[in-house]
């Protein structure tokens, strides 16, 4: 069995992140004449935001068999260009973004994808910062700040699988601190 990705591309992924870029460059400077493509956008307006986002995908066998490091990713069918524009409070922002695929071109099948990944992104940032106060670390240099993003993450995760104590994570996380029986349950799941 096979499974399904749609994979976001840092930029410190090297060739494969350039060889997109310059993929959709290329075709968006000539207006993606002559390359095969799928579009899609939304338009989301909320509390005073407002948020385009529009979605193109190139699913060209030949055109994806550009890209250097291709042999590296199984079912690889398919990159995606996301640009985000954001209008909030009169100032607008915009954010692009790539993406691979085992799936298919469909440009608003991508969409969606990303923007649950997004969502879900968010609200794990939500949580972290609101339980860890994550956004005031002051922990920059070296491997430090991916580190303690792992722990933040175990921090996180350990307490939500404890079911005993009906509370919120900053609760147990408080529990745990004061109540040694409680931190070893949350640590070892002894009594679950």
């Amino acid at each position: 069995m096979t499974t399904a990705y749609v994979l976001a591309v840092k930029e410190n992924q090297g060739h494969l992140y350039e060889d997109i870029k310059g993929l959709f460059d290329a075709a968006q400077e000539v207006h993606f004449k002559d390359v095969p493509y799928d579009y899609d956008q939304t338009t989301d307006k909320d509390h005073g935001r407002l948020e385009l986002r529009q979605c193109w995908t190139i699913a060209e066998a030949a055109l994806v068999d550009y890209l250097r490091s291709r042999a590296g990713w199984r079912n690889l069918r398919t990159i995606v260009k996301v640009v985000a524009e954001r209008q909030v409070n009169g100032e607008t922002t915009h954010a692009a973004r790539y993406f691979i695929s085992s799936l298919d071109g469909d440009a608003r099948r991508m969409l969606n994808a990303v923007r649950g990944h997004w969502r879900i992104e968010n609200a794990l940032h939500w949580v972290l910062d609101f339980a860890f106060d994550e956004d005031h670390h002051r922990l920059h240099k070296d491997n430090g700040p991916a580190n303690f993003a792992v722990l933040r993450h175990i921090a996180l995760n350990l307490p939500k699988q404890e079911k005993t104590v009906k509370a919120g994570i900053k609760a147990k996380r408080r529990k745990a601190g004061w109540d040694e029986p409680y931190l070893r349950k949350v640590l070892f799941g002894q009594g679950n």
